[in-house]
């Protein structure tokens, strides 16, 4: 993956979603922004 981090504050706004969103409600189908991965792929970052 390409290290893109989601931040619930920012939201992904481009894509239509609102700052405060948690990941967890992102759609099933949101991808991310930068290299089309889906949520499914993606990883807790600790």
């Amino acid at each position: 993956m390409c290290g893109y981090e989601y931040d619930p504050a920012v939201g992904d706004l481009e894509h239509g979603i609102a700052a405060g969103t948690p990941f967890e409600e992102l759609p099933d189908d949101w991808i991310c922004p930068l290299c089309g991965v889906g949520k499914e792929n993606f990883t807790v970052a600790e």
